[in-house]
């Protein structure tokens, strides 16, 4: 399942994953199960990419980014590998960025390396996220503020944690938000 048209280095990929025209894998790559790599994706060796990914057009994963499951990567979201670039750095540091499980990331956003965003939480599309999340929370804008949370079933409340289409308060439980009387 990898297009003829894409440059695939890597012999670690898991079974029912697609990779798209124009995509490039290096060869230190791991990516899971069923993953989604479309066209002009381009993924560096120390990656790691958990299963059930969808990665769409346009985007680079960096040496350093680890990507948990059933995480979603909107068209042309950049990921940064340096906070100081500077031609031929000679003390560049890689920092490591964590995509945890359930993540999902609109499209045009940026993700300042060296952060870590939390299990379920949602980053609006064109944001630029400059420091790590909570768990199950959403933040968007530019720079990217926490602006509310979502639960378990994607339903997105406000920071007062209330469901704004029908009123119903949770309260956070273990990170997660729970319904109240449930």
């Amino acid at each position: 399942m990898i297009h003829s048209l894409s440059d695939v280095q890597s012999q670690n990929i898991g079974e029912d994953t697609f990779v798209w025209q124009f995509s490039i894998i290096l060869k230190g790559a791991v990516i899971g199960k069923r993953c989604n790599i479309n066209c002009s994706v381009l993924i560096e060796n120390d990656v790691l990419i958990g299963d059930d990914v969808t990665i769409k057009p346009g985007v680079q994963i960096w040496d350093g980014i680890a990507i948990g499951n059933k995480v979603m990567i909107g068209p042309n979201v950049t990921f940064t590998n340096d906070r100081i670039p500077v031609s031929k750095n000679k003390g560049y540091k890689n920092e490591k960025t964590i995509i945890n499980d359930f993540v999902s990331i609109g499209a045009n956003s940026t993700i300042l390396c060296g952060i870590e965003i939390g299990t379920k939480s949602l980053i609006g599309a064109g944001s630029v996220l400059t420091k790590s999340t909570q768990p199950y929370t959403v933040w968007y804008g530019n720079p990217a503020v926490h602006k509310g949370y979502i639960t378990e079933d994607s339903i997105l409340l406000g920071l007062d944690l209330k469901d704004k289409n029908t009123g119903d308060q949770y309260y956070i439980d273990s990170f997660k938000p729970v319904k109240k009387n449930d």
